[in-house]
């Protein structure tokens, strides 16, 4: 099969839909598939050779954040050309909702499309300003997939149609096997070590790192060789404050880290902690802990849930509740069997969100789109090519 997937956001700057994107795409090529991405992308970037660069994104405010997408005569110019070129079974569109390639992509296609739904914006500002293009856009999608519950809800009660449900894989073998970071995680003792780990923004509210540091500094004098491995963008001089002078020695601030060396973090710690207060879709860190066999400890949001098999794969605590997770906590780093237990059930859990698995999934979305179209070709105006 020949598989276009465009993807909205520059490959220039790492992110969830970007890694999405290339993951998929190689779990497409590793199953015998054709597999073209087009992308925003400096002309002298390092791209993998399946990545086409549809030119430079520029910065935009959009829905509540920064986003580089890339819009306008040329890029519309350019995907045109690409989707020529290619001459697809099928176009795969990543946020088609986002002003950028995707929804260029749609707008140009001339045959079955799919498109894959990230986030749970039910409306952005521009689209509200633009109803006739959102309606045309919702009509020439020829199937949908959301990544989660959440977004598969705003689809039904939005977009005025249903999605299938296929969630974010995760590459397990990249996780599975690396070796840990240099002198961690350390011994693990009843009652007096461990390591705790956690990775996000922790400036963020909603990451909930403040449930977590009053856990650990709860802990730490009971326990003399608890540690904490924290990596994610900020000031570390801004998180060493905020721990009492005598246990900052016994944090470490990795920053921001690359895909194989958060892989080496997850496998440096114990427990893995994800203590989120909420405005979670799916989980993907909890996917990667488990995939690198780590026990996970997250807040019993629904996502966390679904993901942790409603607990079986990981222990859930009460949203925002420190003390409850101290507890958890304490619990865990005493009984390693019980660990052993969890990590056993998340291989199993986590082995359904291996990409080859979800690949396959989205591969009968593929298949589905191309029957309903019957190799019908598209001629709206928007489809031509001026």
């Amino acid at each position: 099969m020949r598989i276009g997937i465009v993807c909205p956001y520059s490959f220039d700057v790492p992110g969830g839909v970007q890694n999405h994107v290339m993951d998929l795409a190689e779990a497409l090529l590793g199953l015998g598939h054709e597999v073209s991405v087009l992308a925003p992308a400096d002309e002298d970037s390092t791209l993998p050779p399946y990545v086409v660069s549809a030119g430079r994104a520029v910065p935009l405010p959009y829905n509540g954040s920064v986003a580089r997408i890339a819009f306008g005569p040329v890029s519309t110019a350019r995907v045109r050309r690409w989707i020529n070129r290619g001459d697809f079974d099928v176009l795969h569109v990543h946020e088609p909702l986002t002003p950028s390639l995707s929804m260029l992509a749609v707008l140009c296609a001339r045959g079955p499309v799919v498109a894959t739904f990230h986030t749970a914006m039910t409306r952005s500002r521009v689209l509200s300003a633009a109803q006739g293009v959102l309606q045309i856009l919702l009509e020439r999608i020829t199937a949908r997939i959301a990544v989660s519950a959440l977004a598969r809800k705003v689809q039904v009660e939005h977009m005025d149609g249903g999605a299938v449900e296929i969630p974010n894989g995760v590459a397990v073998a990249k996780f599975a096997g690396v070796p840990p970071l240099p002198d961690w995680p350390g011994e693990c003792a009843p009652g007096s070590g461990g390591t705790l780990g956690f990775l996000g923004r922790f400036t963020e509210p909603r990451k909930g790192f403040p449930i977590l540091r009053d856990a650990f500094v709860a802990l730490a004098p009971h326990r003399p060789g608890l540690r904490l491995l924290v990596a994610g963008p900020g000031d570390a001089d801004e998180l060493y404050g905020r721990f009492p002078a005598d246990l900052r020695d016994r944090v470490t601030f990795l920053g921001l880290v690359s895909e194989s060396d958060k892989a080496r973090m997850l496998r440096s710690v114990h427990l893995y902690v994800a203590p989120n207060t909420g405005g979670e879709s799916f989980g993907m860190i909890l996917t990667e802990a488990l995939a690198a066999g780590t026990t996970v400890v997250a807040s019993d949001l629904d996502a966390f849930r679904r993901v942790l098999d409603g607990g079986r794969a990981g222990r859930l605590f009460p949203t925002g509740d420190a003390v409850a997770l101290r507890a958890t906590l304490t619990e865990l780093l005493d009984d390693a069997g019980q660990r052993a237990g969890l990590t056993a059930s998340g291989d199993q859990v986590v082995a359904n969100f291996d990409w080859p698995v979800v690949a396959r999934r989205v591969l009968e979305v593929y298949a589905a789109a191309i029957e309903a179209t019957d190799g019908r070709v598209m001629d709206q105006e928007w489809a031509g090519l001026g």
